[in-house]
């Protein structure tokens, strides 16, 4: 038979479509990831079980349980408790009246936490704020053993915390990882009791890491999305290879699927202080500091804006006795680059007291070396009341000396500069971000001392030239604010 080229060879199409579907096949299995062995860093899929993990870390695994008195009124009249204007606040009348002195009765407070065995002996790590004010902690073992635990050390400013129970044998310990190397994408598992349901197992990823929340100056957590809630605080992160990476200690109230976790890497040299002398010691070198923002970066000319600004120098303290002053730039501590305001303190925190550190840093374009011998942190707070307004008015802002009483209520260490006492809303100085309380301590890199000075100096520029101010922000530090005038 002649073969016509309009009509279909059907034999010989699907011989074809068979050679190529196998070929298909087989190209395809070779490119199906094959999953790797947890832990190892190559690609993988979803494991098919989280139970190896569960299994291996879970008996060293604890819950928490705590009993805290609570003075000064029942839950009722705490929920509506006096703020700052006690004597202006009328619930404070309302209650007194009603109640009389029931409302300074007190109560007792149970809470609910997790936490991880680290020693045989019977060192539990949790978070600080599950046993703070405890009067009374009890802890359950996966086997539903209990015993009373007391505190061997605790660090507010990480919210860490050391406790211990004492048992006629020997338990289960965690195995410690490398919080350095866990990777964003990377699963992770988290081991608690949220709610009080004990030994709640849940699976996620490492979201994102050196995450700040605002919940203290050693803020660097990393962000997951395996399931934590209330309950969990204390408990461990674990890595697929049964190590744990992180403390499982914050929520976010209004969003789902976002915990954080202390990094294991800074907390284990704060557990080994709090195991053998029950408190932490930092280094301290005496100085407040802020990010270089883009707009402090061009007024100071730093081209890739690293390093951070030193706001005020205490009195007294390492870094004045160094010869450190405010407005200097520092840029790196034995050699090491200062990124940004967390690396500093972290670097100072971790350094022995008593130890020489060299300091660089960048004044008036220059830079220099100091030698700062590093102290104790001693933990302090600062506090500031609102300016009092006088008359002074330029460009829509009104300045008023820095005289001592108000040096004195802000606790100002260099009374140099005019404070903003007022700014017209619809004023260049307020549309450009000025802001009352503000301290004008420059302007185009020309001091000013007084608002006599501050005035001669605005008026001397002409309509249409720009001007810098170069601001003292209470609570937040240097900020530059450019205007035209």
């Amino acid at each position: 038979m002649q073969f016509r080229p309009d009509r279909p060879n059907f034999a010989g199409h699907f011989t074809v479509i068979a050679f190529v579907s196998i070929a298909f096949c087989l190209l395809t299995v070779a490119l199906v990831p094959a999953a790797a062995p947890p832990g190892q860093g190559k690609p993988f899929l979803t494991p098919a079980s989280f139970s190896d993990v569960a299994e291996m870390v879970s008996p060293a695994v604890v819950n928490i349980r705590t009993v805290k008195t609570v003075k000064g009124g029942g839950r009722v009249y705490r929920h509506f408790m006096p703020g700052p204007f006690e004597k202006e606040d009328p619930f404070h009348d309302f209650f007194n009246k009603f109640f009389g002195d029931e409302q300074q009765q007190d109560f007792k407070q149970r809470s609910l936490g997790s936490g991880f065995i680290i020693g045989q002996e019977g060192y539990i790590v949790t978070n600080n704020h599950v046993v703070e004010n405890a009067d009374k902690i009890r802890v359950k073992l996966k086997n539903g053993n209990e015993f009373d635990a007391e505190i061997v050390g605790r660090d507010a400013n990480t919210d860490l915390s050391l406790i211990k129970i004492r048992t006629e044998y020997p338990l289960p310990v965690v195995k410690i990882g490398d919080s350095e190397a866990i990777k964003v994408g990377q699963w992770v598992v988290a081991i608690g009791s949220p709610f009080g349901f004990e030994q709640t197992v849940t699976a996620g990823i490492v979201s994102a890491k050196g995450r700040v929340i605002g919940s203290g100056p050693y803020d660097d957590f990393i962000q997951t999305d395996a399931s934590i809630n209330p309950g969990n605080s204390g408990g461990p992160l674990i890595n697929l290879d049964g190590e744990v990476v992180g403390i499982n200690t914050a929520i976010v109230a209004s969003g789902q699927g976002i915990g954080f976790a202390i990094p294991i890497n800074m907390a284990r040299g704060i557990i080994e202080q709090l195991k053998t002398s029950g408190e932490v010691t930092r280094g301290w070198l005496g100085v407040a500091i802020q990010p270089i923002s883009q707009e402090l970066a061009d007024y100071y000319g730093i081209k890739d804006g690293k390093g951070v600004l030193v706001t005020e120098v205490f009195s007294g303290d390492p870094a004045e006795k160094a010869g450190i002053k405010p407005r200097d730039i520092i840029l790196e501590v034995n050699s090491r680059k200062v990124q940004e305001s967390r690396d500093l303190t972290r670097m100072i925190a971790n350094t022995a007291v008593g130890e020489t550190v060299t300091v660089k840093v960048l004044r008036d374009g220059q830079e220099k070396i100091f030698r700062v011998v590093i102290a104790k942190r001693e933990e302090a707070g600062l506090s500031s009341r609102p300016p009092e307004r006088k008359d002074e008015d330029a460009l829509g802002i009104r300045v008023t000396d820095l005289n001592p009483e108000i040096t004195k209520r802000f606790n100002l260490k260099e009374p140099d500069g005019v404070i903003v006492v007022g700014v017209e809303a619809e004023g260049k100085g307020g549309e450009a971000g000025v802001q009352v309380g503000d301290i004008i301590k420059e302007v185009n890199h020309q001091d000013v001392h007084t608002a006599a000075e501050y005035a001669r100096v605005i008026e001397a520029i002409q309509p249409g030239e720009s001007i810098q101010l170069f601001i003292r922000r209470m609570n937040t530090g240097f900020v530059v604010i450019k205007l035209v005038k």
